[in-house]
């Protein structure tokens, strides 16, 4: 099946880190027929080195301004018509400027997914550099909320299953 969306043909997953955009982003592309891409694989592929040792190496000012150029180039895409699903980094709707450009770009979901559940999908992944410290990963969560709350739409996260998720975006009024 194939549906065309009734704004720019965009829909950006926003939400914390492990909260399935990724997961979530691939099965709602095909279910659209659309494209998938996650951010986080572009930025990588164009500095060619893991998001960590961007962070580590250049830090996180320098990984934000890559980051948001990535996007840009992205947003762009689908303002030509070319339908896609973009999984955002969890700190990329918190940056002001990227939000701006999402704003006409398509539709903006936040996959909202309690902190036990996350706490969990992180537990042990070295490729997280915000994850590392338990204290400051719970206290990351709560700030951005409020900043994933601007999104146009929010989807509640209950559990691992992520068709689940699919369909309750897929049902979400009007978008679709």
């Amino acid at each position: 099946m194939i549906v065309k969306l009734r704004r720019a043909p965009g829909v950006y997953l926003v939400g914390f880190m492990g909260s399935g955009k990724s997961t979530v982003g691939q099965l709602l592309a095909e279910e659209l027929g659309w494209r998938f891409v996650d951010l986080d694989d572009d930025i990588e592929a164009r500095e060619q080195m893991p998001i960590t040792r961007i962070f580590s190496e250049r830090g996180e000012p320098e990984f934000r301004r890559i980051e948001h150029e990535c996007l840009a180039v992205r947003v762009n895409e689908v303002r030509d018509f070319r339908p896609l699903v973009l999984a955002l980094g969890g700190g990329a709707f918190v940056q002001e400027q990227n939000r701006l450009i999402l704003e006409k770009a398509g539709i903006t979901i936040w996959l909202d997914c309690p902190f036990d559940l996350l706490e969990r999908r992180v537990a042990g992944f070295e490729h997280r550099p915000l994850a590392k410290d338990p204290a400051g990963f719970r206290r990351l969560y709560e700030e951005r909320r409020a900043l994933y709350a601007l999104s146009d739409y929010r989807v509640p996260i209950v559990g691992d299953d992520a068709a689940a998720t699919v369909r309750a975006i897929m049902d979400l009024p009007g978008v679709f």
